[in-house]
């Protein structure tokens, strides 16, 4: 029998997504707790990139708002949500890289909920600007999961061999 949640290349993807997470929720800890970053201000480490806090109450570029608590457990229960979808499609990935690309993404979904959970809005600090020009603020949890989706376009260009194992 096989199972929804456990595949060839699934310990591959939890590591990579317990990684995330602890990368993500550690900086995140540094950044409020030790530098205090909401007392202390901004800081422009380059004259392109400014570390900032920014609550964050919505998904990514800051949509989809929520200011109350239904909104913010709804986003919570949402991220939750994918994490399950995201571990039954990685116990199918055929690759490595695929379950690697899979399991960031998995932190980065998590790593935000956990906010979510503890802070009732994620918690973003990096700022990219270049003259007027600015980027949203963002944080470690969203680079891992821009980066696993990187990773899986990669992954899909480079293996033409389906990414999935069949039903047998």
């Amino acid at each position: 029998m096989k199972s929804w949640f456990i595949g060839r290349h699934s310990f591959l993807g939890v590591v990579a997504a317990i990684l995330a997470v602890a990368i993500d929720q550690g900086q995140k800890y540094w950044a409020l707790y030790i530098h205090d970053i909401a007392n202390s201000g901004p800081v422009d480490w380059t004259p392109n990139l400014q570390f900032v806090l920014v609550w964050n109450r919505g998904v990514s570029y800051g949509m989809f708002q929520q200011e109350t608590e239904f909104g913010r457990w709804a986003l919570i229960s949402f991220r939750i949500a994918a994490v399950v979808l995201l571990l039954a499609w990685l116990a199918r990935i055929s690759t490595k890289i695929g379950a690697i690309a899979i399991g960031l993404i998995i932190g980065g979904a998590l790593g935000n909920a956990i906010d979510g959970v503890f802070y009732g809005a994620v918690a973003d600090f990096f700022l990219l600007h270049a003259g007027d020009f600015s980027w949203y603020v963002f944080n470690l949890a969203d680079v891992a999961i821009v980066a696993g989706v990187a990773l899986l376009l990669y992954d899909m260009v480079v293996n033409k061999e389906p990414q999935t194992h069949g039903s047998s």
